[in-house]
Order: structure tokens, then sequence, then C-alpha cells
């Protein structure tokens, strides 16, 4: 009877289960080219959701996305502008100037790209920014379509998708690098200005101009 008291009395001890930490996601340490930093934020809503600035060293997929619908927004903006620099697009509606030298060379606007970055560092910028800001300085918010009613084309404004507005600023980007090019300048070189006149938002800048005379349309179309 007294062992069986003396267990009733003991009192019953409740083991504590550690508690467990959340975690908290690491900021990556990867630059590009292992030089430049990705502590970039995307300023245009707009753009917000297609611009990838994910930390990577090296700006090559490879083509891992190529088949996923709609994944460009996944692949690294410094990607996209190299593979836009590989077909620049031809100059004139008869060619003037052909862009065929240029394709299928990935070193190749790496290079370019690689050149311009540091030369723009040199100046105290984070070329990526600079980048960004180009990009969301250049892309247009609006532009023609061409519609078929009653019979009779008309053209009339239309608003531009996030994805367009992306694609486009960087076509032109790289056309304004390959027509500078053409003018004894390197194509490094040209690349340093069509950004630099970008991000200073100057009208004389290849990019800037297109997407002022493509929004003054729309304007004009209403």
């Amino acid at each position: 009877m007294e062992e069986a008291k003396n267990l009733e009395e003991k009192p019953t001890v409740v083991e504590e289960k550690p508690k467990v930490k959340e975690a908290k996601e690491e900021v990556s340490d990867y630059k590009l080219f292992n030089k430049y930093d990705f502590n970039v934020e995307v300023k245009d809503l707009g753009l917000r959701g297609v611009i990838s600035v994910k930390p990577i060293i090296m700006p090559k997929s490879s083509g891992r996305l190529s088949q996923q619908r709609l994944a460009r927004s996944k692949v690294d903006i410094v990607e996209r502008l190299i593979t836009h620099l590989m077909v620049p697009g031809h100059k004139g509606k008869k060619h003037l100037r052909t862009s065929k030298m240029s394709s299928g060379r990935f070193y190749t606007g790496f290079n370019i790209v690689n050149g311009a970055f540091n030369r723009i560092s040199k100046e105290g910028k984070n070329p990526i920014e600079v980048l960004v800001r180009a990009v969301e300085n250049s892309a247009p918010r609006e532009e023609v379509m061409s519609l078929l009613i009653a019979g009779q084309r008309i053209a009339k404004q239309v608003d531009t998708s996030p994805m367009r507005r992306l694609d486009l600023s960087l076509r032109w980007i790289s056309e304004g690098t390959f027509q500078l090019s053409f003018s004894g300048k390197k194509a490094k070189d040209a690349l340093y200005e069509v950004l630099m006149g970008a991000y200073n938002r100057s009208d004389a800048s290849f990019p800037i101009s297109k997407k002022i005379d493509t929004e003054r349309q729309a304007a004009s179309s209403r």
C-alpha cells in the first residue's frame, strides 16, 4: 500500500519539445562575374514580375527553360541582353546592314557585355543597376496595333504587356549597339554609350528615342 501511495504522490513530468526555429532565407553572396552585386530593386511595378535579378555567377542557362511557356521571366536579365546581342536585327528594310555575323556567338556577346560593365563600374556605379534602370526607362507603355474594322485597317492604341515591354527595350538596346558599332566604335563602347544614355534618359539615345516615337504614335491613335 505504501508503495502505491508513493507512486501516486510523484508528479508527472512532461517533457517539453525543443522549439524549432523558423528557417530564414539566407541572402546569397553570389556576384555576377565574381565582381558585381545583385542588390538591385526593380522600381517599375509593371516590370517587377518579368525582370530576374536572381544572384548568379555566370549568366548562361543553356536553354534549360526554353520548353516552358513564358519562362523568359525566369532568365537572368544579363543573359537576356547577351542573347539579344547575338541577333540584334538588320538595319533598313532591304537589309542594308545584316547582323548574321553576330548570330550563334554567345561568348562574343558575353565579352561585349563584360567590357561595357567594366567601363560602367569604373564610374562607381553598379552595372546591373544601370542595366535595370535603362530597361525601365526605355520600355514603352503603349503602342499602335492595326485592327480590321468593317473591312478597313485602322490603327488603334493598345497597352503593352510587361513581357513585351521588356522584349522591346532589350531589342532597342541591341539595335542601338549594333548601329553604333558601324561608326568606328568597338561594340563594348557602343553598348556602354547606349546603356548610359538610356540610364540618364537622354533623348539622343536610340532606345529612348524609339520609346518616345512609339508612345507618340499610340497617343495620336486613341
